[in-house]
C-alpha cells in the first residue's frame, strides 16, 4: 500500500469536513502562552468540553503564573472537581507553574525537549504547545489520533509515541502540525472503532 498517498487522500477529505469548524479544544483561544500549557496538561484523558470551564475557573483565581505557582494544592483541587485525575493534575498544574518560573524565567520553552521536562507534560502535550504557541512542525498524537490511524490502516503501533512515528514518515511535514485538530473532531464525531463508518462520515 501507498501509505503517503492514502494518508493525503484522508487527510484532504478530513481537511475539507473539519478546517473551518469554528469548535474549540481545549488548547485554544488562550490569551498566554502559560495558560495553553497548563490547559492542555489538564485536558489529558479529558473531555475538552470539561476541561476549558475549569480551566478558565483555574485562571479567575489565579491569573498570573506567579499566583498559580505559590497556590494551595487544596484550593486548587476544589476547582478541579469533575476533572479526570484531578488530584495529580491539582499536583501538576502548582509544579509546572513553579518549574517555569525556576527553570525558564516564566517563559514557556519552545522544544519538545525542554516541554517534557516540565511536570505533567509527556510528549502529546508537549508537540501541542509547540504546534499551538509557536507553529511548529510536530506531530501531536492523543488518544482520538492514535485510534483512528490505526482503525484506519494508516499505521499498525501499540502506543501513541510509536504512532508519532510512523506518522512522520507517512505525512508530509507540512502537515504535521494540522493533524491533530482535524483528526480530534473526528474522533468526538464518530467514536468507536469502525473503519467504514469512520470513512462514510467524511463523505456526508
Amino acid at each position: 500500500m501507498d501509505k503517503r498517498g492514502y494518508f493525503l487522500k484522508i487527510f484532504q477529505k478530513a481537511s475539507r469536513k473539519y478546517a473551518k469548524s469554528q469548535k474549540r479544544l481545549a488548547a485554544d483561544g488562550w490569551p498566554y502562552p502559560w495558560q495553553t500549557l497548563i490547559t492542555t496538561i489538564l485536558s489529558a484523558q479529558s473531555r475538552d468540553e470539561t476541561t476549558i470551564p475549569i480551566a478558565e475557573n483555574l485562571y479567575k483565581k489565579y491569573p498570573t503564573l506567579e499566583e498559580l505557582a505559590d497556590a494551595r494544592y487544596e484550593d486548587v483541587l476544589s476547582i478541579f472537581q469533575g476533572l479526570n485525575y484531578n488530584r495529580t493534575k491539582a499536583r501538576h498544574a502548582i509544579a509546572a507553574a513553579k518549574y517555569l518560573i525556576k527553570e525558564h524565567s516564566a517563559i514557556v520553552p519552545e522544544s519538545v525537549e525542554d516541554l517534557v521536562c516540565i511536570p505533567g507534560v509527556g510528549r502529546k502535550t508537549a508537540n501541542l504547545v509547540a504546534c499551538e504557541i509557536y507553529s511548529k512542525e510536530g506531530v501531536c498524537v492523543d488518544t482520538h489520533v492514535h485510534r483512528l490511524s490505526n482503525v484506519l490502516g494508516l499505521v499498525e503501533t501499540k502506543n501513541p509515541h510509536q504512532t508519532e512515528k510512523e506518522l512522520r514518515k507517512i505525512a508530509p511535514r507540512k502537515y504535521w502540525s494540522r493533524i491533530n485538530r482535524l483528526f480530534v473532531l473526528w474522533g468526538k464525531d464518530v467514536p468507536g472503532y469502525d473503519k467504514k463508518r469512520l470513512l462514510k462520515w467524511l463523505e456526508r
